[in-house]
């Protein structure tokens, strides 16, 4: 199997609302609306985010973001009214959650050789 991209997909119960909150959480609006009811946000060359409405499913998803530096995401999160929890520092990576509105769950996570 050869694997080109992935997608990680949030499901949320107001497609509207919860698109509002991805685009503060990522400080853009969607890179593109492939179909109606779905916002999908390009965050790495091979690697996207999808928001899409099922509200029977809503609060169940969990997404880990790596990123480069978890103070600065966090810091720059809390500037556009999203907050984060506390740094988590582990022998292996330092991380933080965030819960969207409907109880999904996106981990940052820093790993621990470079923060």
């Amino acid at each position: 199997m050869s694997v080109l991209n992935v997608l990680a997909v949030v499901t949320v119960t107001d497609w509207k609302a919860g698109v509002s909150w991805y685009e503060r959480f990522f400080g853009r609006p969607a890179d593109r609306n492939p179909m109606d009811g779905l916002a999908e946000w390009q965050i790495t060359a091979a690697g996207g985010l999808q928001v899409v409405e099922d509200a029977e499913r809503a609060g169940s998803s969990y997404v880990t973001l790596a990123v480069d530096d978890l103070e600065g995401h966090r810091a720059a999160l809390s500037d556009r009214q999203v907050g984060a929890g506390e740094i988590t520092r582990g022998e292996v990576a330092s991380f933080a959650q965030v819960i969207d509105p409907d109880g999904n769950t996106i981990t940052l996570a820093q790993d621990a050789s470079t923060g």
